[in-house]
This record gives structure tokens, sequence and C-alpha cells, in this order.
């Protein structure tokens, strides 16, 4: 419990403390907060307090418009940061708690905080790693025998999208324009996106990088993997199926990606794992007792991508649509994380395999998120099928794909007694 007072149903109870960067209009320079209740607790003004083996020699970090260089310190300088933050904000600390003068100066009230990106993201990469989604996407445009393509049950299959788009939420976009090719018997024609959709997606920010030709092995992978966010990578689907042979997605997506401004420590998501997805061919026991997220990876991946430890996450997702004129968002898809065919140590490893070098702040993402079952769909190409069902709003309004002024809010939480991460995305 904290002496900050935290409401039952907060987003931000002790438990969760996600990192951020944030400004005020009384102080319009950006600076690193934690969420605690309905307060941002200042580590610029606490940077001081921060006297353990590893941050007593880099208090500085707090002190950054970024969160980049924290990421950078590493692992141990992560875990001693949340332990001292829980420890400084539980009820019975007094060292914050009984002075006055320090937490007038250290608090602010969520409400007044104007959010900014946590970090500069030198690189971004989204990955295509639901089963799902990626078997519903392949159903629509190949068939259902040609479904996945031959490496997808191989690798976690993935491609580098524009970082300077990466918006925070509540950024508005505007509705992109291209080259379409509506009649596939015409030549194509210039004109605005009327496929726009989104994808519910959540993405992680790489800490300590990797040196150019050392690939990072399976087993140092948490060690890189520093906090998550929430995601909406926006999709314009008729620019992007006319110039996505052979290449891939080009002006169809890299107009704009929304991310959550907090970002939730993996030591916060770590009680909620969930077991991998099962790598092994011979499974006996899955028949017996397969609880719906334990499903295996067959064929079994090559060695540098296999590991036990669980790293799957009970992260409940969720999509609700506010178009004008409507009173209420209406709730579109419920999701899960756990849905993940490829864990992010796999994407992490993968990554690096080649040599490729990371660095803080890099983002990846997991792809959309869809799980088996209409309502689990992460995308509107999924949910009206290709255009060929409506999604109903109630009231006389249904969609197929997205309309301007709609606006579009991601939730991610876990169900039981606390929750261990709550972010929300916004976009009009």
């Amino acid at each position: 419990m904290s002496f900050i007072p935290v409401a039952e149903n907060s987003d931000f109870p002790i438990q969760n403390l996600p990192y951020g960067v944030f400004s005020t209009p009384e102080s319009p320079r950006q600076r690193i907060g934690v969420a605690i209740g309905d307060q941002i607790l200042d580590l610029s003004v606490i940077k001081h307090l921060f006297n353990g083996p590893v941050l007593s020699h880099h208090q500085d970090v707090f002190e950054q418009p970024t969160l980049n260089r924290f990421m950078g310190l590493g692992y141990a300088a992560w875990k001693e940061a949340r332990m001292y933050l829980q420890n400084l904000l539980s009820a019975g600390k007094a060292t914050l708690r009984d002075d006055a003068v320090l937490r007038k100066r250290a608090f602010t009230p969520q409400a007044s905080a104007t959010m900014h990106l946590p970090a500069t993201i030198g690189d971004y990469t989204d990955f295509y790693s639901s089963r799902q989604h990626a078997t519903n996407v392949g159903i629509m445009f190949r068939g259902k025998e040609n479904a996945l393509m031959p490496n997808w049950l191989h690798l976690p299959v993935g491609y580098h999208g524009r970082a300077s788009s990466v918006v925070v939420s509540g950024t508005p976009l505007r509705r992109p324009a291209g080259q379409l090719c509506p009649d596939e018997s015409k030549p194509p024609v210039q004109g605005v996106s009327k496929l726009l959709d989104f994808e519910l997606e959540m993405a992680f920010f790489v800490g300590p990088g990797n040196k150019l030709g050392e690939p990072i092995p399976i087993n140092k992978a948490h060690e890189h993997i520093f906090g998550m966010v929430l995601m909406n990578d926006w999709s314009a689907r008729d620019i992007q199926k006319w110039e996505y042979v052979p290449l891939g997605p080009f002006l169809g997506k890299s107009f704009g990606t929304t991310i959550s401004p907090w970002v939730v420590p993996m030591e916060a998501l770590m009680p909620f794992t969930l077991p991998n997805p099962v790598q092994s061919s011979y499974l006996p026991w899955l028949k017996n007792s397969s609880p719906t997220w334990a499903h295996k990876q067959e064929p079994k991946p090559l060695p540098y991508l296999c590991h036990e430890e669980p790293y799957t996450f009970d992260i409940n997702l969720f999509v609700a649509l506010k178009g004008e004129g409507m009173n209420q968002p209406v709730t579109i898809c419920r999701s899960n994380f756990k849905h993940m065919y490829w864990t992010m140590k796999q994407q992490l490893v993968h990554h690096t395999i080649n040599g490729c070098n990371l660095q803080p702040g890099d983002l990846l993402a997991s792809g959309t998120i869809s799980g088996p079952n209409p309502e689990n769909f992460g995308s509107m190409l999924e949910l009206s099928w290709r255009g060929t069902k409506v999604i109903d709003l109630g009231n006389g309004q249904t969609r197929k794909f997205l309309q301007d002024g709609d606006e579009v809010i991601i939730t991610g939480k876990n169900n039981t007694f606390i929750p261990p991460l709550v972010a929300k995305s916004s976009i009009y």
C-alpha cells in the first residue's frame, strides 16, 4: 500500500509504477516520471535519493528528457530503481511521505500534465507474430491451402517500419494518400485511403543494445527488454494491397503508429506469465491438461529460438471505437496478448541473429494480436472480413473500416486483484 491515495479501480497501483515523460504548463521542460494513483512522481526532483550500488553513480539519467539513458543502464539498474520506488512510495516509508516541501515539488497531478513520447526511437520493427491473424489474412488473399507462408512457422516474420511517425497517444493523424488500384483491370490512381484500419498491438522498448556482429543469445534476451506499451499500428489497406508485393508495407503503414505514453516495466508483468508456446513435437500431456494458451510450436524452432522460461503474458486487450455523434465508445474487439505464437525473447533474438545492432530506445512490436474467435480479431480487416461484414456499433451506426473523426481506444489490463498494465491509446 502507498501513502499516495490510490483508488480501488486505479490503473496505477504501487504494483504497476510505469515510466513516462511529461511536462506541465508551469514547467514545460520534458522530464521522467512514474505514475502512482492519479499523480506523477517527478524523478528529476528526487534523483538524489537513488543511492543504490548502480544508480548512485548514474543519478543524472533521471534529469534526461527521455528514458533512453535509463533504459541503456540495463537490468540491474531497472530492478534497483523499481525496488527503491516501491519502498519509497510505501505507506511505512517516511523519507518522502513526511517531507512536505519535497512532496510538493515531487508530485504532479496527472490531469495537469502533458504526456510525450517516452523515448527517442531510433528504429522501429513490426513483427507478424499472431498465428491467427496471419492465418486470417492469408485465407483472405491466398486461400486456406496457402494461408501461412512456408517460413512463418520457422521464424518471427518482421519488417522495419518508420520510426519518425511513431506518435504518442492522442496525436491526431491525417487520412493518408497514396497509389490505389481499386480495379485491377485498370491502371492505379492517386488518392486518399478509403480502407483505413487499426491494428491492435503491443510493443517493447529495447534496453542495452548489442555490438554490430554480436547476436543476443536467448538466455540473455530478458536483460535487453525494458518494458511494454500498447500500440495502434494504423494501416491503409487499399494502399498496402497495391504496394506490398514484393517488398512489403510502405506508405500503407508509415503515415502513423500510436503508442501509449506509459511504459510498464517487465518486472511488473512477470507475475502474470503463462507457459510459452510449447517447443516440442511430442506432447502426450497436452491433450489432457491443455489450457487455451498452451499451444505448441510445430515444427520445433531452431535451437537459437528455444527457451523454457515463461515469457508469455496474460494481458486482456480491448479496442473501442467512438465515432462522431456517439456518446460513448463501443468495444469491438476483446483479445489477449497470450495468443501470440512467437514470444518477445524470440523476436529480439531473431532480430540480432545476423549481427544487427539494436540500441536503447528501439521499439519492437508484436504485430496484430488476434485470438481464435471473431470477437478476438485485432483489426477491422478481420472483424469485417475484408469488408464483407458490417461491424455494429449500435444506434444505427456501423463500420467496415474507419471514418473521418473516429476515435480508437486501446486498453490493456489483467483482471486479477492487481491490474499490472492499463494504458489507453486514442486518436482522431
